[in-house]
């Protein structure tokens, strides 16, 4: 998940989910004591990028608490501005989201963020998955019919 503005800021999540199709909405859950906890209200949206199979090293990049803090955190990341958000879109993700908070919800040591979904785009890839305490992959040959 991330933010844009003047210090942009990105974080990885552990709980993303779809909630409504109509309207389109999807939820994440953020630790109150991460930093994206202070900044989400303030910017008022924010992208997501779900990340392909192989990019468990972005992951980890961004679920470390003490990478450097702004703009730096996306040195050496190829992405983009989102156009409705400005929230930074990485190119090599397999979708990516761009919302407004709609609605904030107490989750106990976490806020559930309920955000808008203004536009969205994907592709065809296998994603990278977080279960059981470490990353894992779904083999879609098995699951497909």
């Amino acid at each position: 998940m991330t933010v844009g503005g003047t210090a942009p800021h990105g974080m990885t999540a552990n709980s993303f989910t779809s909630v409504s199709l109509d309207p389109p909405l999807v939820l994440i859950c953020v630790d109150r004591s991460a930093i994206m906890h202070g900044m989400l209200p303030d910017a008022g949206s924010f992208g997501v990028n779900v990340l392909a199979a192989d990019q468990e090293g972005l992951a980890k990049r961004f679920a470390d608490r003490w990478r450097v803090p702004g703009l730096a955190q996306f040195e050496n990341v190829d992405w983009f501005p989102g156009t409705l958000t400005g929230a930074p879109m990485l190119n090599a993700s397999i979708a990516r989201f761009e919302c407004e908070v709609w609605r904030t919800y107490d989750g106990g040591d976490h806020s559930i963020f309920i955000g808008k979904v203004l536009s969205h785009d994907e592709e065809a890839e296998e994603a990278l998955l977080f279960f059981n305490g470490r990353f894992r992959q779904i083999d879609l040959s098995e699951v497909r019919t």
